[in-house]
C-alpha cells in the first residue's frame, strides 16, 4: 500500500542540502573573476584631465597572498580560535603554526606521559584508529577519520551522503626539564566524496588551519576534563587527615612523630596545621624538610584550646623537621630547639598529644 503524500514532502524529500563546499562559497556565480580593467579615457593633451575618484579603488595584492585563492576557491566562513581551555596551557600562534603550550601542574607526574595520555584517551573515546606511534620521538598519527553527512534523502531510492576523511599528525614536544611541552597537529591527508565520487578539492592554507584548530579544541577540551578530575581528585586526597604516632625509643634516645604518609602531604599538612596550634611559621625550606617556627603564647593559648592542662614547652623559637623514611608512605617529624638540639621526651609527647588531632582531621574540599 501506498502512502500519501503532500506535494510539499515530496518537494522537501527530493530536495537536496548544501554541501560542505557549498557553504564555505559565495552565493551565485563568480564571472567577476574574468572582469578586465578597462582603460581610463584618453583626454587629448589640448583639453583638462577629469579628477577620479579612488573611493572604489582596489588596492593591491600583498606578497604573501595565494592568488589561486578567488572565486570558488575563496572561503567565506569566519576564522576559528584556538580556545585553551585546559588548567595550566595557552596559545602561541604564528603565521605558520599554531602551539598549544601546556605546562605541568604536578611534580609527581611525567607531563609528556600525560600528554600521550591524553591524546590517546581523547581517540579511543571518539572511536578514532591510530595508524602509529612514537613516544621517543613525540609523534602519533591517526588512521582515517570517517565523518558523514545526509544531504539528499530520496523516498525511492538511496540516500546521498557527503563523507569527509581525514588523517592527522601530532607532534609532541617536551623540554628538557619537564615542566614544560606543545602539542601541534597537522592536517596530513583530506579526501571528500558526494554520492560515492570524489570531489575536486583544492585546500588553502586557511582549510587545513581550521580543520587543525578545530581537532585542536575538542583534544584540549578533553585534556581539560582529564585534569579537572586529576585536581579534584589531589584535593580531596590532599583533605584527607594524616595518621601520626609518637615513637619514643627509650631513655638517651630522641622521641620523634612519625607521620602516615608521604613527605608532600605530610609537609602540606603541616603548613595548615601548625598557624592553628599557635605556631607562628616564620620561615621555611622544603629542600632540607625545615619549619622555622614561633611559638608567641604557651599557657594562656594551649588552655583556651585543650583545657585546662599548660604546656611546659615555653614561648621562643623552634625548628620543626621533616624527614624520609625506608617507608615512602611515611616520614619522620622532629622538633628541636633554635639551636636545633632535640627537646625533651616529655615536651615531644605533650606537643604530639596536640598535635595528633589536627593532623588527623579530614578537612572540607574547596
Amino acid at each position: 500500500m501506498f502512502k500519501k503524500v503532500t506535494p510539499i514532502l515530496i518537494i522537501t524529500a527530493l530536495t537536496a542540502c548544501s554541501t560542505p563546499i557549498d557553504r564555505r562559497q559565495a552565493n551565485g556565480n563568480d564571472e567577476y573573476t574574468q572582469a578586465e580593467t578597462v582603460a581610463l579615457l584618453k583626454i587629448p593633451a589640448s583639453l583638462k584631465q577629469p579628477s577620479y575618484s579612488k573611493e572604489y579603488d582596489i588596492p593591491p595584492v600583498g606578497s604573501q597572498v595565494d592568488l589561486n585563492v578567488i572565486g570558488k576557491r575563496l572561503d567565506i566562513r569566519p576564522p576559528l580560535q584556538v580556545i585553551a581551555m585546559a588548567e595550566g596551557t595557552h596559545v602561541e600562534e604564528s603565521s605558520d603554526s599554531i602551539k598549544v603550550i601546556i605546562e605541568s601542574i604536578d611534580n609527581n607526574t611525567d607531563l609528556k606521559q600525560e600528554i600521550f595520555n591524553v591524546i590517546n584517551g581523547y581517540l579511543t573515546k571518539n572511536s578514532i584508529v591510530k595508524r602509529s606511534e612514537d613516544f621517543a620521538s613525540g609523534v602519533v598519527e591517526t588512521d582515517w577519520i570517517d565523518s558523514q553527512e545526509v544531504l539528499d534523502t530520496s523516498w525511492f531510492g538511496d540516500d546521498k551522503v557527503y563523507l569527509l576523511r581525514q588523517r592527522y599528525r601530532f607532534d609532541i614536544n617536551v623540554k628538557p626539564h619537564g615542566r614544560t611541552g606543545d602539542v601541534t597537529i597537522n592536517l596530513i591527508e583530506h579526501e571528500e566524496y558526494y554520492d560515492e565520487d570524489q570531489q575536486e578539492i583544492f585546500l588553502t592554507g586557511e582549510d587545513k588551519r581550521r580543520y587543525t584548530i578545530d581537532m585542536l579544541n575538542n583534544t584540549v577540551a578533553y585534556m581539560s576534563i582529564e585534569r579537572e578530575r586529576t585536581i579534584r581528585a589531589a584535593r580531596i586526597e590532599q583533605s584527607l587527615g594524616i595518621d601520626i604516632d609518637l615513637v619514643a625509643p627509650g631513655e638517651g634516645t630522641e622521641s620523634y612523630w612519625l607521620a602516615k604518609a608521604d613527605f608532600k602531604k605530610t609537609w602540606d599538612r603541616l603548613r595548615l596545621v601548625l598557624p592553628e596550634l599557635g605556631f607562628d611559621v616564620v620561615d621555611m625550606d622544603t629542600s632540607k624538610g625545615l619549619f622555622y617556627i614561633n611559638l608567641e603564647e604557651s599557657g594562656g593559648f594551649w588552655s583556651s584550646l585543650w583545657g585546662e592542662e599548660k604546656l611546659s614547652l615555653q614561648k621562643g623559637n623552634y625548628r620543626l623537621l621533616l624527614k624520609n623514611t625506608d617507608n615512602k608512605e611515611e616520614t619522620k617529624i622532629l622538633l628541636h630547639d633554635v639551636t636545633d638540639q632535640p627537646l625533651k621526651n616529655e615536651a615531644i609527647a605533650e606537643v604530639y598529644n596536640r598535635i595528633a588531632t589536627q593532623m588527623r582531621e579530614d578537612r572540607k574540599v574547596r
